[in-house]
């Protein structure tokens, strides 16, 4: 939408190897846009302010009416683009797309097409119904509650504009999707801007550019008065003093500037627009994909063999078919879908009381996986406010004096404080100090001006109850050192007043700078008593100073903000410090709270690596400072490159790109609107602490996901073997297809609880991730385990039951129902935990409860009414102590397995 023409984009960083990923590309060409908008905007900064108005068609006066409304019509309004929400139909059929959701629509279709009547269609069409709601339920549900998070406010701008071309202008609040390229705005503390701007006048104009740049303190725009040759000091827009972009806001001062961009072509609108659409593939879907695949394969091996050696061993190839259909739902973890969706979604209920709104379920899991969180500083390290951190002397003793002139220069001022200002009254207030402003009485002032860089009172000394004498005048100053240093001749030193020489001089600059190398914003306090009092003064009086001391003012880390490091730590995260402040504050920052910070790398530096020297330099640095968006999503993917799972935590315009190319983007819901949008997770309070809760949460949940994944394949592959070893020696099928069907769905129905499961502390320590090579090593290594018991049970109904003739083939299927389901059932206190079960880890009461209930039913099954419906018959007393043998040796067969398997491996879950 702005008027004037783009240059070409300047060169890229170096693009790595191979064809570039969709994330890659959409990394390059938020790059490129980005660029290519701050390129214009330093053009137009560079340009004098009399040839953009012309470049724009615009005057001083404004546009008119009739004018704005024909821009409005042909730039559109001036919002940026955003991520809307899919509607409940799309997110619903989204929550159907999954592989295993796939295999048992299709295997739910074969078994009506072969018997439209057949019981186990409605159980797979049950399954399949129950696991899609639950996902879109929770989704859905999550992301109206991220919206309404959003303030329904409409928010208004000061335009200047004129009813007709001979009219006079008249300035009058518009909305700001309204405000148009030419628009004359009008700005005052506390004002958003409303789209990119080139100041035409401007006084005293402070703005604060967090969001953009990520600096705590507002920032000091030029002094625009008359003449205005444009500027040519900085390449970066946000730093151009003549320039204020969209999503920043003023905190003191007044000016004017011309709209030069608006909507999706200004600064923050060329970074929104490149991440609308579809998002990258994050950890969790690539790992689902994988596990999903893997036993989708196995799947596609393990049927057919079993079809076949059916068919040709009993010759009854309809029966065979329908057999292997059952083996299929058997091997299939039908339930996956399910327990995934409620595994996130009891972790999503459980976060959201800890004052989290998960947006993503995905997102939870991904938490787990999580190995580094980038993060900004303020807010999170910090407590995002100014205080004042210490008031040294000119050899950089602490020195109460000091805080008594800065506390007398900051209250008395009738100008609008600044945080500084209100940083040194609320130390005096905290320190409980004497009360000093009863001494004084104001008698004028002496304003800030940004050519001045300070400010001055002058105050009458008040003199003792009932004393009388000539009124003393003193003017106390309070400003940047430089400025402050050259007006003073004299000095504090030892309490004595002493001539400021060369020496002293050098000395005292020193002092201010070590202060500022440790991350400080230094000012400094000068005083003189006036030899005549007057009724006014000038700036012509800030001279012949007495230099008193040092100001020094920090952005204070949070009082837990180590300790929520440590525990971060201690869960195997390390945390990197991605900030657009400068590198001093944030080495700083960063020691205070216990990081180590080592190099710390710029932006700068940055631009100037490939992405192969990228990738060694992110793994290795702790602290990035002075970074714009670009390089803040350039770091995210060098991080991800070499492996790791990469959690950012932002709240700003200039973090939305990291955010939504991490694995998880995590905001709050004090950030701007694309950073809420661009997030997987929303934090009501930005804090560390709250946010370890959530990894736990995702450690656990993605602990009782693989849980199941694990016990299910395992198990599925063992009763696989067990079929194709008894379908080749035995003359009849060695269970029924539907026996396999209800054997499944008691199973299933059982592992509903997982999810409320607990997971072991060691489990907890460190990040999890997906596996899919290891969980096919486990699933050949304890699989078979099963097998050895099944047949054992075939061995004792063959010869102790006599259970060998087609006649007697009931009794053989329902000893080996039994069996198959009850050691399923146990082998899932077995699998849960690398300790002994029952005796050094025990199961949440949901799932004793369940198995309790499975084995129940289990047993009961063939002495029910159902029974002969089933296929079952009662079996004789005498078996179950044989029953009880069997299941005791398999528990210890798999106890001595697991811990070979963890000894050889060093892993269990």
């Amino acid at each position: 939408m702005t008027m004037l023409t783009p240059r070409t984009p300047k060169k890229l960083a170096p693009p790595g190897r191979g064809t570039p990923t969709r994330r890659e590309r959409k990394g390059a060409e938020l790059e490129t846009r980005t660029r290519r908008v701050g390129d214009q905007l330093i053009e137009i900064s560079a340009r004098p302010g009399a040839q953009v108005l012309r470049d724009l068609a615009a005057t001083r006066n404004g546009l008119t009416h009739a004018e704005a409304a024909t821009r409005l019509e042909r730039h559109g309004p001036n919002v940026v683009a955003q991520e809307r929400a899919p509607r409940w139909f799309v997110q619903l059929a989204k929550a159907y797309a999954n592989p295993f959701i796939a295999v048992l629509v299709f295997l739910a279709a074969v078994m009506y097409w072969q018997d439209p009547e057949d019981v186990g269609v409605v159980i797979l069409s049950t399954m399949v119904l129950i696991s899609g709601a639950l996902r879109f339920w929770q989704e859905y549900r999550s992301g109206r509650a991220a919206d309404a998070l959003k303030r329904l406010v409409t928010t208004t701008t000061a335009v200047q504009r004129r009813a007709g071309r001979g009219a006079g202008p008249t300035a009058f609040e518009v909305s700001m999707d309204q405000v148009v390229p030419g628009d004359l705005v009008k700005l005052a503390a506390g004002d958003l801007i409303p789209a990119d701007l080139r100041l035409i006048a401007a006084k005293d104009l402070m703005v604060a550019q967090a969001a953009l740049s990520g600096e705590s303190l507002p920032v000091a725009k030029d002094d625009i008065r008359g003449v205005d040759e444009g500027q040519r000091e900085t390449a970066d827009p946000v730093e151009a003093g003549n320039l204020c972009l969209m999503g920043t806001s003023v905190t003191s001062g007044t000016a004017t500037g011309v709209v030069v961009a608006t909507g999706s072509d200004t600064y923050f609108g060329s970074m929104a627009g490149s991440l609308v659409g579809e998002r990258p593939q994050t950890n969790f879907d690539t790992g689902v994909r994988k596990v999903s695949f893997l036993l989708i394969r196995f799947m596609l091996v393990m049927v057919p063999v079993v079809f076949a050696v059916n068919g040709l061993t009993k010759g009854d190839w309809d029966e065979a078919f329908l057999f292997a259909i059952a083996v299929a739902v058997g091997l299939t973890p039908e339930m996956l879908p399910m327990v995934v969706s409620a595994n996130l979604a009891r972790g999503a209920v459980a976060m959201s009381k800890r004052k989290v709104v998960v947006k993503r379920l995905n997102a939870i899991q991904n938490l787990g996986a999580m190995d580094v969180l980038c993060t900004d500083k303020t807010g999170t390290l910090t407590e995002d406010r100014i205080v004042l951190d210490r008031y040294l002397n000119v050899h950089g003793d602490e020195d109460t004096e000091v805080l008594e002139y800065g506390y007398l220069n900051a209250h008395f001022q009738t100008g609008l404080k600044n945080l500084m200002d209100q940083a040194v009254i609320d130390r005096v207030d905290e320190a409980e100090e004497v009360v000093v402003d009863a001494r004084f009485s104001m008698v004028d002032e002496i304003p800030f001006d940004f050519a001045r860089r300070r400010m001055s009172v002058v105050l009458n000394r008040n003199g003792l109850l009932g004393a009388v004498g000539r009124p003393e005048h003193v003017l106390i100053t309070k400003g940047a050192v430089e400025e402050v240093l050259d007006l003073c001749t004299h000095v504090i030193d030892g309490g004595r007043k002493v001539e400021l020489t060369e020496s002293a001089r050098i000395n005292a600059t020193l002092t201010a700078e070590e202060n500022n190398r440790r991350g400080l914003r230094v000012l400094a306090v000068a005083t003189r008593t006036m030899g005549t009092p007057r009724d006014s003064y000038t700036v012509a009086d800030e001279s012949e100073l007495t230099l008193v001391g040092f100001l020094a003012f920090l952005d204070p880390p949070k009082a837990d903000a180590a300790a929520a490091l440590q525990g971060l730590a201690d869960k195997g995260i390390a945390v990197k410090v991605v900030t657009g402040d400068n590198e001093l504050v944030a080495a700083r920052v960063c020691a205070d709270v216990g990081l180590d910070v080592g190099h710390v790398v710029t932006g700068t530096e940055l631009d100037a690596l490939d992405d192969t020297e990228l990738r060694e330099l992110a793994s290795r640095t702790t602290v990035f400072a002075k970074v714009n968006p670009v390089q803040k999503a350039r770091i995210v993917r060098a991080l991800q490159a070499e492996g790791h799972t990469v959690g950012f935590l932002g709240d700003g315009i200039n973090d939305a790109a990291a955010l939504r190319d991490a694995d998880v983007g995590i905001s709050v819901d004090t950030a701007v609107d694309i950073a809420k949008e661009s997030a997987d997770i929303i934090l009501l309070e930005k804090d560390l602490t709250v946010l370890e809760q959530g990894v736990v949460q995702g450690r656990t949940t993605f602990g009782n996901t693989i849980k199941y994944i694990k016990m299910t394949a395992s198990s599925n592959f063992g009763n696989v073997f067990s079929v194709l070893v008894a379908s080749a020696f035995i003359p009849f099928q060695p269970m029924l297809a539907i026996m396999l069907l209800v054997q499944n769905l008691v199973y299933d129905i059982a592992q509903l609880a997982t999810p409320w499961d607990r997971m072991d502390e060691e489990y907890l320590r460190k990040p999890r991730n997906w596996d899919a090579k290891g969980i096919g090593r486990f699933m050949l290594t304890i699989g078979p385990i099963s097998s050895i018991f099944d047949i054992a049970m075939f061995v004792i109904m063959w010869n102790v039951f006599a259970a060998n003739t087609p006649a007697e083939q009931s009794l053989f299927q329902s000893g080996w129902f039994i069996e198959g389901l009850l050691s399923q059932t146990l082998i899932v206190h077995m699998i849960r935990t690398r300790k002994i079960p029952f005796i050094q880890s025990r199961a949440s009461w949901p799932v004793m409860v369940m198995t309790i209930l499975a084995m129940l039913t289990g047993l009961y099954l063939p002495f029910s009414p159902l029974a002969e419906s089933l296929g079952f018959v009662a079996l004789p007393a005498s078996y179950f102590p044989w029953l009880v043998g069997v299941l005791l040796a398999y528990c210890t067969l798999t106890q001595l397995v697991k811990t070979w398997y963890i000894r050889r491996f060093g892993t269990w879950l």
